[in-house]
């Protein structure tokens, strides 16, 4: 057997009290003293223990001598070392013992307590570590008098700190752990008496094995324990055993199982094939029971988004059951981040760690939750293993058909007897959560479910429609959501006799079962993906080199056909690190030789079912696809435990001297390391692999389930091109020296750095679209779901950048922690006189010179900004207001420009932060907030478009004609503004007022400002030349361009005008101070107030240029409705815009349109009513050439007579624009072009050269026209008001 496959050493770990100062010699004081010393010294060293009350600490005086911890040292190990495993003694002592040595007397429990460990390389291999801790007597006299003399000393120096006034001290309970200053007398001095007690101090064995046999490992060790507690010695020196498990049993080959023996029993152990899941011997019934079904899919979400999570209990094994379960249920992706199940004590500081992480914190039972100080929580996920409660991160994303899939697991949980809700009695806090009131739990909706209270969640969905529907096909398998009804086993191979017992059976069954539904749900969701891997087109060495910068999979296709309720889930998913290394995977195995093994079981699912569906390849459905694959992954486990397949040579007498190996009960004696250094010569399992080069190919196989290395150039590659987050997959468990804890914090740093700069880039690209093609991507179309993932994870990475090195944790955001302490600071200058201007930059790029009326510019103020957040009464958290204000920020485009102020004020942040801290290393910050500038490139509107409901003040200036005696206007003005969210109804505005501000909800962008006046006093007209409308929060500015008259008798007689706004960007602002130019955008009423009022003044188009225009137009309205709904920009402006289709059907009729004679304005209303009344007259004398005709002339008529019926005052363009607008709704336009195109009005009002005369010309403008058939056009309310058609 190759050493490097099997277990290859036993750790036994013991407490050397009498430390190095101490020599036998010494007198026994002196070896108390240096105790105590020690005692004292890993006390003021232990900082870590910030992050845990008190109570925890270990080396405190609060704590009596029993309850402190030691620190444990390995005593031996067999075999010393292997090649290719170097044994790290620091990991192993921290791991095996993570809280250290502990003593115990006759009067404690002392249960053997089993837990397993993993050990993460650099290189992201693993090994697995399995240990039983029990208590042996302690024989040293010098170590029991040290303890009496320690509880001697605890107890007076406790008298000294906590003389209590009063006599009560007897009301405390006598437990070691009371927290009162009183502690009875009686309790202090009898804890520990060297004449009456027994002292017992911990032990340990351990077997450290590169693949994870849980079961069987466990079964060694306490056969192993078995045999020095029996009062009969084993059959055989330990030894014999010993060497049996570490040479002569090997490990069982893919799809194998093996049968070897323990001390009292055979032992079984089997490994799946390769084209089954992968290894896993974790029960999956234990995560359940802990925290129920819900629970477990939302912590399984948690992981797959890569949040951070922290585990919590008292039970190590219990934490990295969990752990192991949740990464487990992943297949076919991995955890790429920091992992460590059990973290021991002495590394709590890496609880700071700003990445994504998976960590089990050990608790004491004592505390709570609100007593752990954590140092991050507003993306952390916690979990409380032992009482049943998840505490998730705001704004999780359910999980794609989240109420089937609990469903399909409940019915499998109900199958083996487990409630779905879990089994309370498996948690420590059962009397608790009894106590806790309903109502309390109703109102905290991060709690996901809690079992056995009157919350239930299946109670709860009883009403839902989707579970009715789920429990009638429930039913048919013979399973009630009611009741939990135990299905019978339907299997037919009860004939087969299986080898391990039944329990044992029932959990490798359970699991199966379980894992396969897990992994159905991607192989469903993710059955096209090869479709959208992105291939690299240059070689795969100079792929590697630019890896950061390439896109691997087409994410804006791929959730394009995607069912709408996956998408909030899945737009983050495939941001994530693990995906983008499964996809990369995927693109370095081409051939099926090369491929991972996990990715080849994937693939080979994902092609089943692709033969199984017959539906169009990439055409998603949100149809739940239930598990298929569960007897055939239950027969293969079966038929292995029932055949055996190898059996291991039997444990026998090894050549060892007389006298060795003897037996002394209740010890774990000191074995021989002679006979266990080596192992045999030949056997036949070492014949098998002699040559060292297939053994490290071995060693790069076996070690393929957990990374990918199948080659050099893979290792290459997984070494330099990955992400911070692979970088450290767990903390350095040897040297703790400040020099690698600031190391670590570097590397930190350095990532946090990356992660920004390609954060950033990511954004851009996907907002601008340039580089897309370069990237693979033939046009990217950012998605709005993606674009607010993106920004989502943003914030993500300003909480983990804000909440690094922080000195003292306060609130869950350490950012809006951050801008509270700089708003009190600001405050407090301002009272104490002292107040720099910084905190309100005005805008000064602004000239004061600009003398034509414009709003005053709005202030650019971090702390104006706060203050908006904190006025939106529906934020209710710190982590919601910090990211409402990053995205108020953005969309302000101010973000850097703000977070360089916030830590300008370097005495705060210095307070606030350690010196390691990313906010206080000045070269990284610099280039961090130079990032961030680039978003200024775009816009966002990701405030606007996410706080719909809030109330939002807004600006209004009115601009009159200072030439044409706009102060003479004796008329009541009105207005109404327009956005894509709603409108605000008619606002009066008091006369000669031409500036206002008024509160209401968020309009979203604006599209139209109506405008218009009562008609009253003796000079009712007002020439306006364009309107302001500025958001007071966001700063957006629209300009509605007007530059017509409203008064009877003027222009077109209009009374109110619809007007067409664009948004301001900041340069045309420039641009407009320089020049002094009209703006660029007009509004269609500029253009026809130029034709009608003095045609010769507007160049003519010709008949050429008004095709385009036409053309143009009408594209813009295809394209407007090719795109996915929440992306579709403002579609009035597509028709009443500059170049809308509106303005372009006024250059067909003005085209050729006769000239009028002096002084008498015709417009294109005007010979549109004389069509009207002429096919009426037509109608009249009843000379109509066909129905179908007939038809479009009625309702020609038909629309002409309600616009001019309307009661708004809209004036002839008004009206034109108008009908255009519902022809277009109503599929008319083409029709009504024909009609006027054969019109004899047409003939008398123009001229030969016209457009409209022009059979050719007018029958390639209707084949344009019917392009807008299929689209189903709403119009906005303010363009049709009044109009009831």
């Amino acid at each position: 057997m190759q050493k490097c496959l099997t277990v290859h050493r036993s750790v036994f770990v013991e407490v050397d009290l009498t430390l190095k100062t101490a020599t036998k010699h010494e007198s026994c004081l002196v070896k108390k003293k240096a105790l105590c010393k020690y005692i004292q010294a890993s006390k003021t060293r232990d900082g870590a223990s910030r992050f845990i009350s008190s109570a925890t600490e270990g080396e405190n005086f609060e704590q009596t001598p029993l309850r402190r911890t030691f620190k444990s040292k390995v005593l031996a190990r067999y075999p010393e070392n292997v090649e290719w495993n170097p044994f790290d003694q620091d990991a192993v002592g921290m791991l095996c013992m993570p809280k250290g040595l502990a003593f115990k007397t006759q009067a404690d429990s002392r249960e053997p307590q089993f837990h397993s460990f993993i050990i993460t390389r650099e290189d992201g291999s693993r090994t697995f570590g399995f240990s039983l801790t029990f208590f042996e007597e302690v024989t040293s006299k010098q170590i029991c008098s040290a303890m009496q003399t320690l509880y001697h000393m605890h107890n007076a120096e406790y008298d000294i700190l906590h003389t209590p006034p009063t006599n009560d001290k007897d009301s405390c309970s006598s437990t070691g752990d009371c927290n009162g200053t009183s502690v009875s007398k009686l309790q202090r001095f009898n804890s520990y008496d060297i004449s009456r007690d027994t002292l017992y101090v911990s032990k340990c064995i351990c077997l450290i094995t590169p693949m994870s046999f849980m079961k069987a490992c466990k079964k060694v060790l306490e056969q192993l324990h078995q045999a020095v507690t029996s009062p009969q010695p084993p059959p055989l020196p330990l030894e014999s055993y010993i060497y049996n498990i570490l040479y002569e049993v090997p490990l069982p080959p893919a799809g194998r199982s093996l049968k070897f023996s323990g001390v009292y029993g055979p032992i079984i152990c089997q490994r799946p094939s390769t084209s089954e899941l992968p290894l896993f011997d974790f029960p999956v019934k234990e995560v359940f029971e802990l925290l129920g079904v819900e629970n477990v899919v939302q912590l399984f979400t948690c992981a797959l988004l890569e949040f951070q999570i922290l585990l919590y209990s008292q039970h190590y094994q219990r934490l990295m059951t969990v752990a192991e379960t949740i990464t487990a249920l992943m297949f076919p992706f991995q955890w790429q981040h920091v992992y460590v199940p059990i973290l021991p004590a002495s590394l709590l500081h890496f609880l700071d760690a700003p990445v994504p992480y998976l960590m089990g914190l050990h608790s004491n039972g004592l505390d709570d939750r609100s007593k752990l100080e954590l140092p991050q929580e507003a993306n952390l996920c916690f979990v409380d293993v032992d009482n049943h409660f998840i505490e998730l991160p705001e704004d999780l994303p359910q999980f794609p058909n989240k109420l089937e899939f609990i469903q399909e697991i409940s019915e499998i949980l109900m199958a083996f007897g487990i409630p779905p809700e879990g089994n309370l009695h498996c948690s420590e806090s059962a009397s608790k959560m009894k106590s806790l009131r309903a109502c309390d739990l109703a109102s905290d909706k991060r709690n996901g479910n809690i079992a056995g209270s009157p919350l239930n969640s299946y109670e709860l969905l009883k009403e839902n429609e989707t579970i009715a529907r789920l429990q009638a096909l429930v039913k048919r398998t013979g399973v009630s959501l009611e009741k939990l009804g135990v299905r019978e086993e339907t299997s037919s191979k009860k004939d087969l006799k299986i080898q391990c017992d039944e329990e044992e059976f029932k959990i490798y069954q359970l699991n199966i079962q379980i894992r396969e539904v897990f992994a159905n749900r991607f192989t469903q969701m993710f059955a096209d993906y090869e479709v959208f891997v992105i291939q690299p087109s240059q070689d795969k060495e100079s792929w590697f080199t630019n890896r950061e910068q390439m896109q691997n999979f087409d994410k804006a296709s791929f959730l394009s056909d995607q069912p709408e309720p996956y998408l909030p889930f899945l737009s983050r998913f495939l941001e994530t690190q693990m995906f983008a290394s499964f996809i990369d995977n995927k693109i370095m195995c081409h051939d099926e030789d090369d491929k991972d093994p996990v990715l080849r079981v994937f693939d080979s699912r994902v092609d089943k079912i692709r033969l199984l569906n017959v539906r169009t390849p990439t055409l998603r459905t949100s149809m739940y696809q239930k598990c298929t694959t569960i007897d055939e992954a239950e027969k293969s486990i079966e038929l292995r435990l029932a055949k055996i397949d190898h059996t291991a040579v039997h444990p026998h007498l090894l050549d060892m001297k007389i006298g060795q190996g003897k037996y002394e009960l209740g010890f774990f004696p000191k074995l021989q390391s002679d006979v266990l250094s080596t192992g045999p010569a030949s056997n036949k399992w070492t014949k098998r692999n002699a040559p060292a080069q297939w053994r490290r190919k071995d060693r790069q196989k076996q070690h393929t389930e957990h990374l990918r290395l199948d080659n050099d150039q893979r290792e290459k590659y997984i070494q330099e091109a990955r992400n911070l987050g692979s970088a450290i997959r767990q903390p350095k468990l040897s040297n703790l020296s400040p020099s690698v804890i600031a190391q670590t914090n570097w590397k930190f740093v350095e990532g946090l750095l990356k992660e920004c700069r390609n954060k950033t880039k990511r954004m851009l690209v996907e907002k601008m679209g340039r580089e897309a093609v370069e990237l693979g991507h033939g046009e990217v179309n950012i998605t709005g779901v993606e674009e607010n993932t993106l920004i989502a994870s943003l914030c993500d990475l300003l909480e983990r950048i804000w909440s690094h090195g922080l000195q003292v944790k306060q609130g869950k955001s350490a950012l809006w922690s951050h801008l509270l302490h700089y708003l009190e600071n600001r405050q407090r200058k301002t009272t104490s006189g002292s107040f720099s201007t910084s905190g309100i930059l005005l805008d000064s790029e602004r000239r004061k010179s600009d003398t034509s009326p414009a709003m005053s510019p709005l202030r650019i103020s971090l702390i104006q900004d706060m203050r908006h957040i904190q006025n939106i009464s529906e934020i209710k958290t710190d982590v919601g207001k910090a990211r409402a204000w990053v995205r108020l920020s953005m969309e302000k485009k101010l973000l850097s420009r703000h977070l360089k102020q916030l830590l300008s004020d370097h005495e705060l942040t210095k307070k606030l932060y350690k010196r390691y801290a990313f906010l206080r290393c000045d070269d990284e910050k610099e280039q961090f907030l130079y990032h961030l500038l680039s978003f200024n490139a775009v816009d966002y509107f990701c405030f606007t478009n996410v706080f719909t409901t809030i109330l939002i003040p807004y600006h209004i200036l009115i601009v009159p004609s200072k030439k044409l005696g706009g102060s003479m206007f004796t008329a009541n003005p009105w207005i109404c503004i327009s956005g894509e969210l709603g409108e605000t109804g008619v606002l009066q505005i008091p006369r000669n007022i031409l500036e206002m501000t008024f509160e209401c909800q968020n309009l979203g962008k604006l599209t139209t400002v109506q405008i218009g006046h009562d008609n009253s006093g003796l000079y009712a007209k007002w020439l306006v030349e364009y309107v302001m409308v500025r958001n007071e929060i966001t700063g957006h500015t629209y300009k509605f361009p007007c530059g017509r008259w409203l008064g009877k008798g003027m222009d077109d007689g209009s009374l109110e005008r619809i007007l067409v706004g664009e948004l301001l960007t900041s340069h045309t602002e420039a641009d407009e101070r320089q020049c002094r130019t009209p703006p660029l955008q007009q509004s269609p009423s500029m253009i026809r107030r130029f034709v009608t009022i003095s045609p010769n003044n507007k160049p003519k188009l010709n008949t050429g240029q008004i095709q385009e225009a036409i053309g143009e137009a009408v594209n813009g309205i295809v394209k407007h409705f090719h795109k996915p709904e929440k992306e579709r920009g403002s579609l009035t402006l597509l028709l009443c815009g500059e170049s809308g289709l509106v303005s372009a059907l006024e250059q067909v009729f003005q085209h050729g349109f006769k000239s009028p004679r002096l002084f008498k304005n015709v417009f294109i209303w005007d010979f549109l009513e004389k069509a009207q009344t002429y096919y009426e007259t037509l109608e009249q004398n009843e000379m109509v050439p066909e129905e179908n005709w007939q038809t479009r002339a009625r309702n020609f008529c038909r629309f002409i007579t309600a616009i001019n019926n309307t009661p708004r005052n809209i004036g002839k363009d008004g009206k034109f624009q108008m009908l255009v607008c519902l022809g277009a709704r109503d599929h008319l336009l083409h029709h009504w072009i024909a009609l006027l195109a054969d019109c004899p009005i047409t003939a008398q009002m123009y001229e030969d050269i016209a457009l409209i005369k022009d059979h050719t010309l007018v029958n390639s403008l209707i084949r344009v026209l019917q392009t807008l058939q299929e689209f189903n056009i709403t119009l906005e309310a303010s363009l049709v008001k009044g109009i009831d058609i």
